[in-house]
C-alpha cells in the first residue's frame, strides 16, 4: 500500500487573493517581455522594423491594460464583500439589541423571547466567524450584550463562557481595553454560574488590571461590585449556618452598597438589580421588614420602566418576606402573580420557581393533590434539576410526611427556599452594563 500523499496547505483567504493579485501582475510583465522579444526575432527574420515591432508594443500594451482591470475588478469585488459583511454585523447588531431591550419588558417581553429563540444560532454563527476590525467592534460587542442577556437568563453559562472568550480574543486583536475589560468580567459571570466560584473571583481580578477609564468604566466597576456580592452570597448558600455564612452575607452587603456609589449616573435597571440583590441579604439575616424596604421601591422602579421581570423577581422576594412572617395567604399571592407575570414574557425559569413555591407551600398545608399538579407543572418547566423540587415531589406522591431539611431551625423554613432563589438575582448581572 501506497504512503498517504501529504495534503497541500490551504492558504488564508486574504493571502489567496494577495497571491492572485501577484500573479496578474507578474502575468502582464511577462506576457510584455515575451511580445518584445517576439518581435525582435520577427524584426530580424522579416526585416520589416516598423509594422511589427508597432503590433508587438500594442499587443504589450493591451495585455497591462487587461491585466490592470482584471485587478480593479478584483480588489472592486473583495472591497464590495468587506462592505457587505460589516453592513450584515451592523444589521444584525440593530435588531438584537432592539430585542435585548424587550427581553423581559411590557413591550413584547413574550416575542423577544421568541426571536432570540429563533435567531439564536444565526447570531452565534456571526460571532464565531467575524473577524471585526476598526468600527465593526462596536457592532460585534452589541451582538454580544444580546447575546449575554439571553444566556443569563436562560440560563446557559457553558454559552456565555464562550461568548466571553470570543470578545477577549477580538479585544485584543484589535487593541480595545474596554471589550477586554468586559470579557473577563462577563466570563466571572458564567464561572459563577458554573459552581467554579474561586475562578470567578480570579477571572474578576483580570477585569479589575485591566479597567480602563470613563462612563463606561464606572459601569463595569458597578458590574464587579455587583458579581462579587453575588459570589459572597453563593458561599452563603454553601455555607452552614454559623459565623462562615453570616460573614460571606455581610460582605455581600458590603459591595452592593459599593457598587451603588459606583453608578455613573441614574439608572433604573441598576437601582432594580442592587435593591432586590439587598433585599435577598436581609432575608439571609431574617430581617424580613429590612428586605420589604428594599423590595418596594424596586418593585415601583420596575413597574415605571416597563420591566416585567424584575416585578415578577420583586413579588417572589416578597413572597418569601411574607413565608417568613408566617402569612400563608400574602406569601401564596405574591407567588401567583409573580408566576403570572413570568408567563407573560415567556421567563420559565422564574415561572417554574413560583410553582414550586406554591406547590411547597400546598404539601405544607396539607393539599396533597394541588401540590403534585403545581410541582409537575414546575418540572416540566425547570432546565435542570432542583433537588428540593424533588423532595417536595416525592412527598406530595407518596406520603403526607414533609421533607426533612438539615441545619436549619425551624424559623429558616423559607430560608431554604431562600437559597434556590439566588438565581432569582443573577439575571439582573447582565443588565448592568
Amino acid at each position: 500500500m501506497s504512503e498517504e500523499q501529504p495534503k497541500p496547505t490551504q492558504e488564508p483567504p486574504e493571502e489567496q487573493s494577495r497571491i492572485q493579485e501577484f500573479s496578474l501582475v507578474v502575468g502582464g510583465v511577462a506576457s510584455a517581455l515575451l511580445t518584445d522579444l517576439t518581435s525582435q526575432l520577427l524584426n530580424q527574420s522579416l526585416g520589416q522594423r516598423g509594422i511589427v515591432q508597432w503590433v508587438g508594443y500594442s499587443v504589450a500594451a493591451l495585455l497591462v491594460v487587461i491585466s490592470y482591470l482584471r485587478l480593479r475588478a478584483r480588489r472592486r469585488r473583495a472591497r464590495s464583500r468587506r462592505l457587505q459583511g460589516a453592513s450584515e454585523l451592523h444589521a444584525a447588531a440593530e435588531e438584537a439589541e432592539q430585542w435585548m431591550i424587550a427581553l423581559g419588558s411590557d413591550a413584547g417581553g413574550m416575542a423577544a423571547a421568541e426571536w432570540f429563540t429563533v435567531n439564536e444560532d444565526w447570531l452565534r454563527d456571526l460571532v464565531a466567524t467575524e473577524k471585526p476590525q476598526n468600527a465593526a467592534v462596536d457592532d460585534y460587542a452589541r451582538i454580544c450584550d444580546a447575546l449575554e442577556a439571553w444566556y443569563v437568563r436562560r440560563p446557559d453559562p457553558e454559552a456565555l463562557l464562550e461568548l466571553s472568550e470570543l470578545l477577549s480574543a477580538t479585544a485584543e486583536a484589535n487593541g480595545r481595553r474596554g471589550f477586554a475589560e468586559l470579557a473577563a468580567a462577563r466570563a466571572a459571570t458564567a464561572y459563577r454560574m458554573l459552581g467554579d466560584l474561586d475562578t470567578a473571583s480570579t477571572r474578576l481580578g483580570v477585569s479589575d488590571n485591566i479597567a480602563t477609564h470613563g462612563r463606561t468604566a464606572a459601569a463595569l466597576k458597578m458590574r464587579r461590585q455587583v458579581e462579587r456580592a453575588l459570589l459572597h452570597l453563593a458561599r452563603a448558600e454553601r455555607a452552614p449556618a454559623g459565623n462562615d455564612r453570616d460573614e460571606a452575607v455581610l460582605n455581600a452587603r458590603d459591595r452592593l452598597d459599593d457598587a451603588r456609589l459606583a453608578r455613573p449616573g441614574p439608572d433604573l435597571a441598576a437601582d432594580v438589580a442592587i435593591s432586590i440583590n439587598l433585599a435577598v441579604v436581609h432575608l439571609y439575616q431574617h430581617d424580613d421588614e429590612g428586605a420589604l424596604e428594599q423590595l418596594r421601591p424596586a418593585l415601583a422602579r420596575a413597574t415605571a420602566a416597563g420591566d416585567v421581570s424584575g416585578q415578577a423577581h420583586a413579588l417572589e422576594l416578597m413572597g418569601v418576606a411574607a413565608w417568613m412572617r408566617r402569612n400563608q395567604h400574602e406569601a401564596g399571592s405574591r407567588w401567583e402573580h409573580a408566576a403570572h407575570l413570568y408567563a407573560e414574557i415567556d421567563e420559565h425559569e422564574g415561572h417554574a420557581r413560583c410553582l414550586q413555591h406554591l406547590g411547597s407551600a400546598a404539601v405544607h398545608s396539607g393539599e396533597l393533590d394541588t401540590a403534585r399538579e403545581l410541582l409537575e407543572r414546575s418540572a416540566t418547566l425547570r432546565t435542570s434539576e432542583s433537588e428540593i423540587l424533588t423532595k417536595y415531589l416525592d412527598a406530595a406522591r407518596r406520603t403526607s410526611d414533609l421533607p426533612v431539611v438539615a441545619d436549619d431551625p425551624p424559623r429558616r423554613t423559607a430560608v431554604t427556599w431562600l437559597k434556590r432563589l439566588l438565581r432569582t438575582v443573577r439575571r439582573f448581572v447582565g443588565g448592568l452594563t
